[in-house]
């Protein structure tokens, strides 16, 4: 039976110290899903204090106020016209359209346009991550997607770990202590892998757009993430038609790279691998039912 446990943010720092003192595979492990969910040894930033509100001014003398009225209208009609020209700026990135080169709108838009197509055109997924930590360190393993909100990661040995979400939870399984932790879907910076349609623009925020020879690279935040604001790259070929790699900055600002190899979409896959056991009577019979079928 697995073992069911709710990671707290004390919990997670634990584990992280733990597989800290493990070996470098358990610690990489360790580290991926610090950047998954966000590491807890350092609170998350505070914003900085409002500034002091500037004393008070006199009032104008009375034969000032027409003046004062005139100028207002005119910044009123100023700010109305840049209302009416802001929705043309917003075209490229919602939220930053200043992440765009002013000449490259259109373009941007494009990538953007060509790279939800290319999300939203993957029914499963499988193939090979190499995962590169903070501190250079690797690990590789199997990748599996079944959308909408279907995922798993297979670490190579030494590593008894595994990362499985079933639509609902994220499930971080121990295979040699037999625990599992769990978390939602909803913590996760993941969000472009797992909807079964996604608007990057509307539904995170897009920072930069860049387009060269090497390839194509989208740059997101997502503020939704346990522990505060994760930082996102998005790595495709020329044409996007492959993501190649991607790139989270957790909170606290650890890095953690991706690299995808062998992708291959369209593949059927086994729906028993995406399954969390989360102690209920039926989970308990569907467990049985999976191990009576893999001997």
């Amino acid at each position: 039976m697995i073992g069911r446990r709710i990671r707290t943010a004390g919990s997670v720092f634990a584990a992280g110290l733990w597989l800290a003192t493990a070996n470098p595979a358990e610690a990489q492990v360790g580290a991926f899903i610090d950047s998954l969910f966000g590491h807890k040894e350092e609170p998350a930033p505070q914003p900085e204090a409002a500034p002091a509100p500037a004393p008070a001014k006199k009032a104008a003398p009375k034969k000032d106020a027409a003046k004062d009225a005139k100028a207002g209208a005119k910044s009123a009609k100023a700010a109305e016209k840049a209302d009416h020209k802001a929705p043309e700026s917003k075209v490229a990135a919602v939220g930053a359209p200043a992440a765009v080169a002013p000449g490259e709108p259109a373009d941007a838009a494009t990538l953007l346009a060509q790279a939800n197509a290319y999300f939203n055109g993957i029914n499963t997924l499988t193939g090979n991550f190499m995962q590169i930590g903070a501190d250079g360190r690797r690990i590789g393993g199997k990748l599996t997607l079944a959308k909408p909100g279907r995922l798993r990661f297979d670490y190579d040995q030494p590593s008894p770990l595994e990362v499985v979400a079933d639509g609902t939870s994220v499930a971080v399984r121990d295979r040699k202590l037999n625990t599992q932790d769990l978390y939602f879907i909803a913590q996760t910076p993941l969000k472009f892998l797992l909807r079964e349609k996604i608007d990057l623009a509307r539904d995170l925020t897009v920072t930069d757009v860049a387009n060269d020879p090497s390839g194509v690279r989208i740059s997101l935040e997502d503020r939704a993430t346990l522990g505060g604001t994760s930082k996102i790259q998005l790595f495709f070929d020329a044409d996007l038609k492959t993501l190649s790699q991607w790139r989270i900055t957790d909170p606290q600002g650890y890095i953690t790279t991706v690299t995808l190899s062998n992708l291959q979409r369209g593949k059927s896959v086994d729906g028993s691998l995406f399954f969390i056991n989360y102690g209920r009577a039926e989970d308990k019979a569907m467990q049985q039912q999976i191990q009576q079928s893999q001997q």
